[in-house]
């Protein structure tokens, strides 16, 4: 089980896939933060602080590579560690984003939930 101080930011516009991965999570004893789009997770990166973000890519309002790049240089917020987790595939945008300061880049497709929640699980104990 995880540490209950451990809190998950889940940045994603996808109801379904937020109810989803919030049980996994929860189910794996983590708090879940929902954000439906990179302004709402800019906001709740700095009042909730939480230990680590999962975020979409394609979401409205402002991009996940937007708000990645929010993330990162803004000195509050930039040691965050940073998921990608995303259909977007391409070998660009993989790149684009680890080379921006994401941790990993997972794409959706590949991974189950339990599997997502596995690697957020390695992730954290070994960043703890």
């Amino acid at each position: 089980m995880a540490d209950e101080k451990s809190t998950i930011l889940l940045v994603e516009d996808d109801t379904f896939l937020v109810d989803m991965y919030s049980r996994k999570f929860a189910d794996y004893g983590y708090a879940v933060i929902t954000a439906s789009n990179g302004k709402q997770a800019l906001e709740h990166i700095k009042t909730k602080k939480p230990n680590i973000i999962l975020m979409d890519v394609v979401m409205p309002e402002m991009d996940g590579f937007e708000t990645l790049k929010a993330i990162k240089s803004d000195a509050s917020m930039k040691d965050v560690p940073v998921i990608m987790l995303t259909n977007l595939g391409q070998k660009e945008e993989v790149e684009k984003a680890l080379q921006m300061g994401a941790s990993d880049y997972l794409i959706k497709a590949h991974f189950t939930p339990t599997e997502v929640a596995n690697k957020v699980k390695e992730f954290i104990a070994s960043h703890s």
